[in-house]
């Protein structure tokens, strides 16, 4: 912790801030997420010190340009930072939102969707990606933990994920296994993660988000449907509407809190409205 307080946010501090972050664990995607997030603070605030006239002025320009979920994940990482310097009384409070009965069918994808992607991956030639798809996809796990998918978790049919400080065992369904030993095989690969660069590095978020992009027209699947996250969403609300098991499903995805969890599985407006004409209630 700094030994005394400061109202300057300087790259230098930042750092710094960053360090301790990494020396408690945090994850690379919530440190890459956080120096974004500073940095947007630091190029409003433009040298000026930190007040809290100037946090409410960049809270209000956020809350103009951005989703109010996406507000509220800037001001935590602040607020982070602020309780850090010992400076809690600048702390901002997070925008009000209802809570959604429904999700958006905008933004829903769908099992037919999701299905022609992976054909459409295979129709391009690309293996690869038509795997990461399905590996993601029938184990719900989050695209930064596909680098635990080895070739060892392959044979021994379950991946050890060690994530945001937790760590959870993810099975492997049988026809994924078999799946993917075959393109072990043909990749020449006994050891390490299964999906990786032509340099050997396994694949991240960006490199599956940009290949998932391209697929959109092909597939015949709107853009706002198609990123890696969705992936994780379709695995939730397969598995609950086959289940109902909300507590079983948090520990499959890895929540702390079955709140969480139940964002996951809401169904889109779509659904819900249907569910309304079925119940019989008008007079015709």
């Amino acid at each position: 912790m700094p030994n005394c307080k400061s109202t300057a946010l300087t790259p230098r501090r930042v750092k710094a801030y960053l360090d301790w972050l990494t020396e408690r664990e945090r994850s690379r995607s919530t440190l890459k997420k956080y120096r974004r997030d500073l940095a947007s603070l630091q190029t409003f605030l433009a040298g000026r010190p930190l007040s809290k006239a100037a946090l409410l002025a960049w809270k209000a320009q956020l809350s103009e340009r951005y989703a109010p979920a996406t507000v509220n994940s800037m001001l935590a990482a602040v607020n982070g930072y602020l309780v850090y310097a010992r400076l809690p009384q600048l702390r901002l409070r997070p925008l009000r939102i209802q809570r959604q009965v429904f999700c958006r069918q905008d933004r829903e994808l769908n099992k037919a969707e999701y299905l022609r992607l992976v054909q459409a991956a295979r129709r391009r030639g690309n293996v690869r990606l038509a795997l990461v798809l399905q590996t993601i996809c029938s184990t719900g796990i989050r695209v930064s933990e596909l680098q635990y998918i080895t070739a060892q978790a392959v044979e021994q049919g379950y991946a050890e994920v060690n994530n945001k400080g937790k760590r959870r065992t993810v099975f492997l369904p049988r026809q994924l296994c078999q799946t993917l030993r075959r393109y072990l095989a043909g990749q020449k690969k006994a050891a390490g993660p299964v999906f990786t660069t032509r340099t050997g590095h396994p694949l991240d978020r960006s490199n599956i988000w940009r290949a998932m992009k391209e697929l959109c027209r092909a597939a015949g699947v709107g853009a706002r449907k198609v990123f890696p996250h969705n992936l994780r969403h379709l695995f939730a609300r397969t598995y609950y509407a086959a289940q109902h098991d909300l507590v079983r499903l948090a520990d499959l995805l890895g929540h702390a809190s079955t709140a969480t969890t139940r964002i996951y599985t809401m169904e889109s407006g779509l659904i819900h409205a249907r569910q309304i004409e079925q119940l019989g209630l008008l007079v015709t």
